[in-house]
């Protein structure tokens, strides 16, 4: 999948989530409350900002590991396999799960 194929399905993710939009030109990511929480790198690759013990379970049950951007480790990001990327809805879901818990985090 090219990086445009890429950010177009973020595209599509993110109109299908309520409550926040894409930010970013080059940058891609969605934010609230002081936070970013999801991330496409200049790999092409998706990045989600779980709380832990979700983190570490999306880590499991999809046999994938941490996120990085521009060669640095996001803390408390997932990497999101490129076999989920079929998975829109799931993709949905996590995408929300993630805007929660920002949501949940003390505002910066």
């Amino acid at each position: 999948m090219t990086w445009e194929e890429t950010l177009k399905l973020y595209d599509n993710i993110t109109e299908a989530c309520d409550g926040f939009e894409r930010k970013g030109k080059k940058m891609i990511y969605t934010s609230s409350n002081g936070y970013m929480f999801t991330l496409l790198n200049k790999d092409g690759e998706i990045g989600i900002r779980l709380p832990k013990e979700m983190a570490n379970k999306f880590k499991t049950d999809y046999n994938t590991g941490d996120y990085y951007s521009y060669g640095a480790k996001m803390r408390d990001y997932v990497l999101v396999p490129k076999n989920l990327y079929i998975n829109k809805a799931l993709l949905v879901e996590y995408f929300e799960k993630s805007f929660a818990y920002i949501n949940s985090l003390p505002s910066k």
